[in-house]
Order: C-alpha cells, then structure tokens, then sequence
C-alpha cells in the first residue's frame, strides 16, 4: 500500500475537510526524475511530525506536533485518499490563487515552487485534488527507520484496507472545490 507522507498539520485539514489538496515540489530522496504522483491514485496519509510545521501554515488556532517518530512507534493510518486530479503548474499566479484552498503560508508554498533541488527545475509543483475517506478501522504499523527520511512516498508492504471508508466531505462539498479549483486552473 502507497503512503503520502505530509505534515501531521496538512493531514488534519485533510481529516477536517477543510482542505482537499496537495501541493508538491518533492523530498530530497526523490531521485533525479523528483516527485511526481504518477500512477498512484489511492494511498494513506502518513502525518509527518516536522518540528517547525507550524511555522508555513497559516494561524488559524494552536497547533503543537507530536514529537518526532522513533523507531518502535505505533503510527496510526485513519485516512485513505483517492487522487481525482493531478496538474503541474508553471504559473505562480495560478499557485497564488489556491491561496484560499490550503493551509500553507504564501511564502511556503512559493518557496516549494521556486526550489530547485537535485536538477529539479524552478517555477513548478504539482498540485493533486484529492477525496480524502476515513477509514472504520484504522491501519497501525511499527515505526522504523525504513519509513524516514526526506521523501514524499513509502510502500507499506503487507498492509491492505480492510473495512469501509467514508467520505470526510460530502459529495456536493467536494464537487464544489473541485469546481472551483479547475476554474481558477482554465
């Protein structure tokens, strides 16, 4: 099973629905293609517990991250994600106008656009529309060292769903976003 890691902070938007996005430039340990999301349309949401997190995102209540993952940790997965849309954006004033779909800080998400890391070139992310589900049962592993490091996928191996999943947003919620983001993308 693919997992995405993101920061615990994005994770919770997803889980609260007030967010149905991702936006990418790629880890370090990407290799010399970088990210992509490529063939993968379904994966967990692994929440990453990055210490200055809560630095990029914009204010909107307290948010205190859970202290980095320690090999022999219980990570838990309660959130499967289908990816609906994927783009690549080239113009920033099209990255600009997300603005009110995501949790990033505008400096955040324009120094993800402007890096340019292992030939990756500048001036570019990739953005996912996402439908993010609950799951019934959530999925818990070990946390080992195998699972860090500075990239954007993980491959669970012998890890399945199991049980039913729900949407976290309803169907004409989604739809809305979804409108409204492809509009500001055309």
């Amino acid at each position: 099973m693919h997992c995405f890691k993101e920061w615990q902070i994005i994770c919770e938007a997803l889980n609260k629905g007030t967010q149905s996005l991702i936006l990418r430039k790629g880890g370090i340990h990407e290799g010399k293609d970088g990210f992509s999301f490529g063939s993968v349309r379904e994966f967990l949401l692994f929440p990453t517990r990055f210490h200055a997190q809560g630095d990029h995102v914009k204010k909107d209540g307290a948010f205190t991250p859970g202290k980095e993952w320690e090999s022999g940790d219980a990570v838990h997965f309660d959130t499967f994600c289908k990816v609906e849309e994927t783009y690549e954006l080239t113009d920033w004033e099209q990255v600009k106008a997300l603005a009110p779909f995501h949790q990033w800080t505008e400096a955040c998400i324009q120094e993800r656009f402007n890096w340019e890391g292992k030939g990756m070139a500048s001036g570019k992310i990739h953005l996912a529309l996402l439908r993010a589900y609950k799951l019934e049962k959530p999925i818990e592993i070990e946390y080992t060292k195998r699972l860090g490091g500075c990239r954007s996928w993980v491959e669970l191996e012998d890890v399945t769903l199991s049980g039913k999943y729900t949407p976290i947003i309803s169907d004409a919620s989604f739809h809305k976003v979804s409108s409204a983001t492809k509009e500001l993308l055309e």
